[in-house]
């Protein structure tokens, strides 16, 4: 069941030169990548699909991101090994993996609970120890803040204010603002207590942020 052949490692490695082609020069993020066994978390019978660069359906109405997006979003991330990082949607735990190649201390959270159950179960599985949570991602984890690093992996229809209270001075926010059919993406960080910096990247779809501060079911 947990099978990396070497066929897998090599789709990998043809998979980051195919990343860096399109633009990712973080070594330590494509390195992540070609660590990370994708096809592990999608189901045997679609693991054909797992080293393509295009994003695929987990259930629950969610997808696996693509793995441009999920480098990029990394990326943007400027992650030091000393970072504690908040992600908000861990969906099939392919992007807390990654996450986690980079910093050990990495805090997840999922709303849907069907998907929350089986993926810390597959991390779990893995022998990889994020600290996973499942509620509304929307509000972040205030009991752990503050965080260097926040990652959104869900568009949003604005930047929420409980997530920019929850980083340190200094830290990063990356997520996806716009409407449920494209978003952009953003970086903001916060300058000091009261100034933030906002950044404007290239448009992205993501599935929509569901909760309080994000898109109302």
């Amino acid at each position: 069941m947990h099978a990396d052949t070497y066929r897998h490692r090599g789709l990998r490695r043809t998979l980051v030169e195919e990343l860096r082609r399109k633009g990712i020069r973080d070594e330590r993020v494509l390195t992540a990548l070609a660590t990370v066994p994708r096809h592990l978390f999608f189901e045997p019978a679609f693991q054909q699909h797992a080293y393509q660069d295009k994003a695929f359906p987990i259930g629950q109405g969610q997808t696996i991101s693509q793995p441009y997006t999920v480098a990029y979003q990394t990326e943007l991330l400027h992650l030091r090994p000393t970072d504690r990082v908040l992600e908000i949607g861990t969906g099939s735990g392919y992007q807390c993996a990654v996450l986690l190649q980079l910093t050990p201390e990495v805090f997840s959270i999922e709303y849907n609970q069907v998907l929350f159950e089986s993926t810390r179960r597959r991390l779990a599985a893995f022998n990889l120890r994020a600290h996973l949570y499942c509620g509304d991602g929307s509000m972040g984890l205030p009991a752990q803040a503050p965080f260097d690093k926040i990652l959104v992996t869900a568009g949003s229809p604005t930047i929420p204010r409980t997530l920019l209270r929850q980083l340190r001075v200094g830290g990063a926010l990356v997520i996806p603002v716009g409407d449920e059919n494209t978003q952009r993406m953003m970086r903001v960080v916060r300058e000091s207590e009261d100034e933030f910096v906002r950044e404007e990247f290239e448009e992205f779809r993501f599935v929509p942020l569901l909760g309080q501060a994000g898109w109302q079911k």
